[in-house]
């Protein structure tokens, strides 16, 4: 097969686990991108579009990246600390007064990072065109009761989150958590990722193929961990989604790539989500550009809260904005100066902050597997291996 872009001779050993993805797990397209003390290493993309393989994943091929879409508000948050707008340890009424409501004063900016503010979801069910009004997301998350105290548990905050701490975001800069992002992080570091992708992009989007056959017959025990209890936290989340609609459909459209949901939709491809979190792994610089001091790159692995998370059922040790890599995902490096993020269906970054390395994964191929994925960590291996050889 062809792979397509560069890849330093230090780290050969990458190219043969991307491979090996194609032939063996039933990869499609994707695209993986590593740098090293702030410099790109790797940054190569092969295969389709859609599994008939009519069209090619280009270099300038763009999907969603679900969830890692967090970091990408994590590290606009942290700029604005770093710029001294935004104390990350402020109650979050100094900057959004109306979320005092119904006993909510008492939370911190830095609980909607950690996943500890008690607001997983909401109280009422939405269609996903709904996701897309901010104003109404917003309004309700101010008028929700906490689902527990804030900072007492942990438990992932799986759209809110993005909603959360992108109010903040525009109550303090101004502007929205996608344009703050676009000019902030894209633009400095030529980071081709968006938080609300403009029409003149969408040609270049590639939509997201549905787990196959054998992964859904795995759903069941490869997501063992969660809790379909009635009344339980993740029946609770599940219930604010209406399961009648086709999610798949509506999030190929362009009015969903369009809209700002810095929880999960934000588009990208592994060298863009690279660029935009390289600074983080190499004390604050990235590509020549110093981006963020070092003294707030080391508060993205400050933990903030640890245990077993409410929602997902599996120990979690939350920083800002990040998580400490432990199992069930491959572990990479040192757990305690290596932090991670992933998206639905797959995706990842990985940033050590040891090693000065990050490094991203991004397909369209959506695996069943909720937490971490096997393509994922068989070319976070390899990449460690020439690492260290």
């Amino acid at each position: 097969m062809e792979i397509n872009g560069y890849c330093d001779d230090k780290f050969s050993s990458v190219l043969g686990a991307f491979e090996d993805n194609f032939e063996n797990h039933d990869e499609v397209g994707a695209s993986f991108a590593a740098s090293v003390e702030g410099e790109m290493v790797v940054d190569i993309w092969a295969g389709h579009l859609e599994r008939e393989k009519i069209n090619t994943w280009n270099e300038d091929t763009i999907v969603s990246t679900a969830s890692i879409t967090k970091t990408m508000a994590a590290i606009s948050a942290l700029i604005l600390a770093d710029k001294g707008e935004l104390d990350l340890d402020a109650p979050v009424i100094n900057y959004w007064p109306e979320f005092a409501a119904k006993g909510k004063e008492n939370v911190l900016v830095k609980h909607f990072l950690c996943h500890s503010a008690g607001l997983p979801g909401l109280s009422k069910q939405y269609k996903l065109k709904e996701m897309t009004d901010w104003d109404l997301m917003c309004s309700d998350l101010a008028n929700q009761e906490l689902w527990w105290n804030a900072g007492e548990k942990c438990g992932y905050h799986t759209m809110t989150s993005g909603f959360l701490i992108g109010e903040v975001i525009r109550r303090v800069s101004g502007k929205t958590v996608g344009a703050y992002f676009n000019e902030e992080v894209s633009m400095k570091l030529n980071a081709d990722f968006y938080i609300g992708t403009p029409e003149e992009h969408h040609h270049r989007v590639g939509n997201m193929i549905p787990p196959n056959a054998g992964d859904m017959e795995s759903i069941e025990e490869l997501n063992h961990h969660l809790d379909f209890t009635p009344g339980s936290v993740n029946m609770r989340v599940m219930e604010n989604y209406d399961f009648e609609e086709d999610h798949q459909a509506i999030m190929a459209t362009p009015e969903w790539w369009k809209a700002e949901i810095p929880a999960g939709n934000g588009m990208s491809n592994a060298r863009g989500v690279v660029r935009a979190q390289t600074a983080i792994a190499n004390e604050g610089k990235a590509f020549g550009v110093q981006l963020i001091s070092n003294e707030t790159c080391k508060r993205a692995n400050e933990v903030q809260i640890s245990g077993i998370d409410e929602l997902i059922g599996i120990p979690m040790t939350y920083c800002m904005g990040y998580a400490q890599r432990n199992e069930p995902f491959g572990v990479f490096g040192d757990p305690k100066t290596t932090i991670h993020w992933g998206g639905n269906g797959g995706s990842s970054v990985i940033i050590d902050m040891e090693a000065h390395l990050c490094f991203s994964y991004v397909m369209n191929r959506m695996s069943g597997q909720m937490l971490g994925d096997k393509r994922a960590d068989n070319l976070g291996y390899a990449l460690y291996a020439d690492l260290e050889s």
